[in-house]
């Protein structure tokens, strides 16, 4: 029997070693319910001669690895945004809204009809120091790699 759901426990890097939270994909007819509970996440600071802090990009990545490498660019061993039909960014399948931080938490719900939970076990997910312009090619221009969690 194929899973019909998946899960990602999210842990913060040494960016923002605070973060936690889970990210839960269930099947229904016609696509998968996205669920999202976050904690620790740092506050929203405007940018000033760079990126601002928040609201958070937040995508699926193509690896399933959340090892850290390089604590100031930690977790690029993700990869990239996970886009299995070669969209241009803005139209990958990993894809997803910002995170809202309300005092260091993000709670939201989503629905997605571009795959199945089986599709994105073994991904990544990431989420992002600043907002995604889901226009930039190929990534955004999210940011920092704040927090990372394996779907299961």
């Amino acid at each position: 029997m194929l899973p019909r759901m998946a899960i990602a426990n999210v842990r913060g890097g040494p960016l923002a070693p605070q973060l936690r939270g889970t990210v839960t994909f269930k099947d229904v007819p016609g696509g998968v319910w996205v669920s999202v509970d976050i904690t620790g996440l740092p506050p929203y600071k405007p940018a000033d001669n760079g990126n601002p802090t928040g609201p958070h990009g937040f995508h699926i990545h193509e690896n399933g690895t959340c090892a850290v490498g390089d604590p100031q660019e930690p977790f690029m061993a993700a990869g990239e945004h996970w886009n299995p039909t070669g969209q241009p960014h803005g139209n990958h399948a990993g894809d997803f809204p910002v995170l809202f931080s309300n005092n260091g938490r993000a709670k939201m719900n989503f629905f997605t009809n571009r795959f199945k939970s089986r599709d994105v076990i073994g991904k990544s997910i990431i989420i992002h120091q600043s907002p995604d312009d889901y226009r930039t090619q190929p990534a955004g221009n999210a940011g920092k790699r704040l927090a990372c969690g394996i779907i299961r």
